[in-house]
C-alpha cells in the first residue's frame, strides 16, 4: 500500500461509542437515533446503542429485568472510548449513564441537542465544561459537527497505538 494511503487509513482510528437516548422518556425520537447511529456505523465505528435505537422497544422498556439492563448497559460504557447522547427529550437514565461515562469511566461525553425540542437543555448538561454540546435542528446541520467532534478523539497520534 502506497505510503499517502497508509497514512490516511491510519489517520481515523475507528471507536467503540456507546449512543444513548430516550426510552422511558419517550421515543418521538427513535426514528433519529436510528439514523446517527447508522450515519456513526457508516463511518466504521463500532455503536453500542441496544433497545435505544430499537423501533420495537416502546417507553415500558425492554422485557428484560431492570438489573440485568443496567449491568449490561454499564458494561457496554465500561466498553466504550466515547458516549454520545442526545439529550433533546430528558431522561433520567440518560443523566445516569453521562454520569457514569465522565466520573466512573472517564470517557469522553459529547452531547446532541435541539433547542427548538424544549425550553432548554438541563443545566447539568451544558453546564459541564467537559461535556461537548451540540445544538443543532437537522441530522443533515448535526452529522458533519458530529464528526468534527469526533475527529479529537479518532486521530492516531504519530506512533502511538489507538486505545
Amino acid at each position: 500500500m502506497p505510503p499517502e494511503i497508509l497514512r490516511c487509513a491510519q489517520d481515523k482510528v475507528k471507536k467503540t461509542i456507546y449512543f444513548a437516548g430516550s426510552i422511558t422518556g419517550g421515543r418521538g425520537d427513535v426514528a433519529l437515533y436510528r439514523e446517527i447511529v447508522a450515519a456513526l456505523q457508516a463511518e466504521g465505528h463500532h455503536v453500542l446503542a441496544g433497545a435505544v435505537a430499537a423501533e420495537h422497544v416502546s417507553s415500558s422498556g425492554e422485557a428484560l429485568d431492570a438489573c440485568a439492563i443496567f449491568d449490561r448497559d454499564l458494561g457496554w460504557i465500561a466498553a466504550a472510548d466515547i458516549l454520545v447522547a442526545e439529550v433533546s427529550t430528558p431522561s433520567t437514565g440518560v443523566g445516569y449513564e453521562i454520569a457514569s461515562a465522565r466520573y466512573r469511566y472517564k470517557i469522553p461525553v459529547l452531547c446532541l441537542y435541539r433547542p427548538a425540542h424544549t425550553t432548554r437543555c438541563t443545566a447539568m448538561v451544558a453546564g459541564d465544561r467537559e461535556i461537548e454540546l451540540i445544538e443543532y435542528s437537522e441530522l443533515a446541520d448535526l452529522l458533519p459537527r458530529l464528526f468534527a467532534a469526533l475527529a479529537k478523539y479518532t486521530a492516531a497520534p504519530s506512533g502511538l497505538p489507538p486505545r
